[in-house]
């Protein structure tokens, strides 16, 4: 039975956004996913494909250790899907030029996914960069 795009969001979010399994990006992401960055600095896309998404993880890690990622709010519509997060993490290695603290960092973002034929080929993200910001600044001192 096919997944539904709620499914596939949330199996995505269960094994390759939380850094349990990265790899398995290739099970929910089309070979080339448009991602939009909306940033108050800049809104990009950028060109996503798995094995990119998988290393995007992996400097998460890097960074912040095994966090715990926390969805907080899913709701989906025919091909869409809303999801807020909360993930929290130590900072274990650089972040923007910020040498590691050991210190907890929280992440707040939404992104909103489209889904065509089981896979993720599209998404809107928004991360509280500034909160990030914040807490690396306050952490360093």
């Amino acid at each position: 039975m096919p997944l539904t795009p709620q499914e596939v969001i949330h199996q995505f979010f269960a094994r390759v956004r939380s850094g349990k399994q990265p790899d398995a990006a290739h099970d929910y992401m089309a070979e080339q996913v448009l991602a939009h960055q909306m940033t108050a600095e800049k809104e990009t896309t950028v060109h996503r494909s798995p094995t990119n998404y998988a290393d995007h993880v992996r400097e998460m890690i890097e960074a912040y250790g095994s966090f715990q990622l926390e969805i907080q709010e899913l709701l989906a519509q025919e091909d869409r899907v809303y999801v807020r997060w909360k993930q929290t993490g130590t900072h274990i290695g650089e972040v923007d030029g910020y040498a590691p603290t050991g210190k907890t960092i929280i992440e707040i973002a939404s992104a909103v996914y489209r889904i065509a034929n089981e896979r993720i080929v599209e998404y809107w993200i928004q991360i509280d960069r500034e909160g990030i910001r914040v807490q690396l600044e306050r952490n360093a001192k």
